[in-house]
């Protein structure tokens, strides 16, 4: 098994390459959790993730022969930018291959960063199966994404900042999709101080470590759709998964509205960018998932690597399940000043419009009727009560 001398030497290995990211307390994040929030900042990598400091040690660790005959990797897209980024510095070529549902914004950067993209399946396993095709006929070297010990020993590096960086740390709070990053950070910790708890995070639509640890044994789960693309992993390395049942303390689940709300938090909150599976994590300690009450916690932001239009949505998921957006379908008759009524019930409640529209064609509408569906600004759930109790009180029937 991976061992602490391992992640040493790639701390060392690496240290000139790769970004020793900031891990800030956060006061706001503290008082809503209960505990002392640390954030390590991983969505501030050159490539937006941690995955650039496991496929770096890898890289470095492979013979001039094996640089010679490429590398390819599959991905669904932080991995992908990992190892394009550093075979370029490093002169090697690299091929990935990446599942069709990817978004845009890494398949992209991984483009840009001088990889041939091969777009191929509709999740990470039908790409790593087309990799490891192309591996056999081309004869590049495979870098596995999470079950490979050097690309662990490089992850595990943020393990040995982050006791750097937080005196009398108690818990750490990773996210799990492979489980690499996971096991990697748990063998640093516990080396270096065996009483710090790791607890890791999963999509509550992909939890393939909590199957795999259940069965004792790697184990597909069912493919599903999260907007944690980057941790929507069918089935763990088993590699991660040795290690996790020795090192981990713990695993929960978190779904995608409770994810989708902390993106929001730290978008406002901490004026930092986090993708699905970056938020997972402070999801998890928000939602009060974990035994963290009083406790000093570091949570590693693992990625920020989130396309533009996936972040509106995700926004207005955040501001509805906070109680800051409220969305409403009402029947209006179709006659002058009938929206300027209903509108000036709204205006007194003291919330604000955002949108309005109008269905006069729609299959339930009757002849004499349009449906006006709006969505509102609100202070919160009891002002969404209030907003309901003014409506109802005029007769207005809201759904």
């Amino acid at each position: 098994m991976l061992d602490i001398r391992q992640i040493e030497e790639a701390r060392t290995r690496i240290g000139d390459s790769v970004f020793f990211s900031p891990c800030a307390y956060s006061r706001v994040l503290s008082d809503r959790a209960g505990c002392a929030v640390h954030l390590k900042l991983e969505n501030l990598q050159m490539t937006g993730s941690f995955k650039e400091r496991g496929a770096c040690n890898k890289l470095l660790c492979m013979t001039a022969t094996e640089r010679s005959r490429g590398v390819i990797a599959a991905s669904a897209g932080n991995h992908a930018q990992g190892v394009a980024f550093h075979a370029a510095r490093l002169g090697i070529d690299a091929t990935i291959v990446m599942p069709e549902t990817t978004p845009l914004v890494k398949v992209a950067s991984t483009r840009r960063w001088g990889a041939k993209v091969v777009l191929h399946g509709a999740n990470f396993e039908a790409a790593h199966a087309e990799a490891r095709r192309i591996e056999r006929r081309d004869g590049n070297v495979f870098v596995h994404a999470f079950d490979d010990d050097d690309v662990i020993a490089g992850q595990g590096t943020i393990g040995l900042e982050l006791v750097e960086q937080c005196a009398d740390l108690d818990a750490v709070v990773v996210a799990v999709g492979g489980g690499g990053l996971l096991a990697g950070v748990a063998i640093a910790i516990k080396a270096r101080h065996p009483r710090i708890q790791v607890f890791g995070v999963e999509s509550s639509a992909a939890a393939s470590m909590q199957a795999a640890l259940a069965a004792g044994a790697p184990t597909d789960v069912p493919p599903a759709e999260t907007i944690a693309d980057g941790i929507a992993v069918r089935q763990v390395g088993a590699r991660p998964l040795e290690i996790a049942s020795t090192h981990v303390d713990g695993l929960v689940s978190v779904d995608d509205e409770e994810i989708a709300e902390s993106v929001l938090v730290l978008l406002e909150e901490e004026k930092t960018v986090a993708e699905g599976a970056g938020a997972a994590p402070l999801a998890a300690v928000l939602q009060s998932k974990l035994p963290l009450s009083g406790k000093r916690v570091a949570v590693v932001v693992c990625g920020g690597n989130i396309d533009v239009n996936l972040v509106a949505r995700m926004i207005d998921r955040g501001l509805r399940r906070s109680g800051r957006l409220m969305r409403a379908r009402v029947r209006l008759p179709d006659v002058p000043g009938a929206l300027a009524s209903l509108l000036a019930v709204l205006g007194r409640t003291g919330a604000n419009v955002l949108e309005v529209h109008h269905d006069r064609v729609g299959a339930q509408v009757d002849l004499r009727q349009v449906v006006v569906e709006l969505a509102l600004e609100t202070r919160g759930f009891s002002h969404i009560s209030e907003v309901r109790k003014a409506m109802s009180a005029e007769g207005y029937v809201c759904s």
